[in-house]
């Protein structure tokens, strides 16, 4: 079943989607696709793959190999933010998962989160635990078992702080409440999605949903994370040097996230840590010889001032909006500080 993009939402009687977003991922879908259609039952969920104008085979495996996936084919690359807005004009189910390509499903993934959303309307997302696909051992670099945040916009996870993530020793296996939940494998109300706007197109691809997760909890609503629920996810950021785009993404996205959700009285100082934060970021890539990188934090910068006047609008109607002056919870200090001079490298140790 094919869509073309529209506006128009598809009706649905399945109270879940589970949406994929696919560029070019033909590979991956082949060879994660069958675990999501076998441990998804299709008496309530409808697997749909968003294709981002992909130029490989996508469309004819998808067509071919799985037959019973709903296919919503955009007309260009929106990036993984505009691209599931795209997606979400198209879905009219009660609760979405955003999926990435690359994540191994297991026996009653769904569950946990779902109960978790029907239990409470003040919860507007959740997430699995997730642990890394080619290391099973290990949790997931990007998700693990939900995200946090410094006061400086550093994210980290229970399961990973900076470069070290932890081995699941079920440490971590009590559901809790969290700041942010992985793009990777996000569950979340659909009208809440769209109430809040979806994610900022504006980032194009990396921390988009952070800051969607920010918006959310600043405007009453709660994030869980539910361990009963385990996903493995191959992902890209468990190499501790990123390319250079990576970094340039990473680095503007997260200084447009903070002016765009920060509380008056914290802007003008954590903006001004930044910059020496920053700085020391550029110096340390240097050191090590990666000169890209090291270039990516200062063009980060540089972008994030050309997009400053656009997010002024945005931070304006998006504090507007707010109903708790949400910061990072957890910790008001520096998570660099505490990782590199006191030695706290686990989750546990904060």
């Amino acid at each position: 079943m094919t869509n073309n993009t529209t506006s128009s939402p598809h009706l649905s009687t399945k109270k879940v989607a589970i949406v994929i977003l696919n560029w070019n991922g033909a590979k991956l879908m082949e060879e994660f696709l069958p675990s999501v259609i076998a441990y998804s039952p299709a008496e309530r969920t409808e697997v749909v793959v968003a294709d981002n104008g992909s130029t490989d085979n996508s469309i004819a495996l998808l067509q071919k190999k799985f037959p019973s996936v709903r296919i919503i084919r955009l007309d260009k690359n929106y990036g993984f933010a505009e691209g599931y807005n795209q997606a979400f004009k198209q879905l009219d189910n009660e609760y979405t998962v955003l999926l990435n390509s690359d994540v191994e499903v297991t026996p009653g993934w769904l569950d946990a989160p779902l109960a978790a959303l029907e239990a409470d309307a003040t919860i507007a997302a959740a997430q699995p635990k997730i642990r890394a696909q080619r290391n099973k051992e290990y949790f997931e670099y990007a998700g693990a078992a939900g995200g946090y945040m410094d006061i400086y916009g550093y994210p980290y996870c229970r399961g990973r702080m900076l470069h070290v993530v932890e081995k699941d020793e079920a440490q971590y296996d009590t559901p809790a409440d969290i700041l942010w939940a992985t793009g990777a494998c996000l569950f979340i109300r659909t009208a809440v999605y769209k109430e809040v706007g979806g994610l900022d197109a504006g980032f194009f691809a990396h921390q988009e949903e952070i800051d969607m997760c920010w918006r959310l909890r600043s405007r009453g609503y709660r994030l869980v994370c539910t361990p009963q629920s385990v996903v493995y996810h191959v992902g890209g950021a468990t190499l501790q040097v990123e390319s250079p785009r990576k970094t340039f993404l990473n680095f503007r996205n997260n200084l447009l996230m903070l002016y765009k959700n920060l509380p008056e009285k914290d802007l003008k100082p954590v903006m001004r840590a930044r910059f020496w934060l920053d700085y020391i970021a550029a110096t340390k890539f240097l050191l090590c010889g990666h000169i890209q990188n090291a270039k990516a934090v200062y063009e980060a910068r540089k972008a994030f001032f050309d997009m400053k006047p656009e997010y002024e609008e945005k931070r304006r109607e998006n504090l507007a909006k707010t109903t708790l002056p949400i910061i990072p919870e957890l910790m008001r200090s520096s998570l660099i500080l505490a990782f590199y001079l006191k030695g706290k490298k686990k989750y546990s140790d904060l």
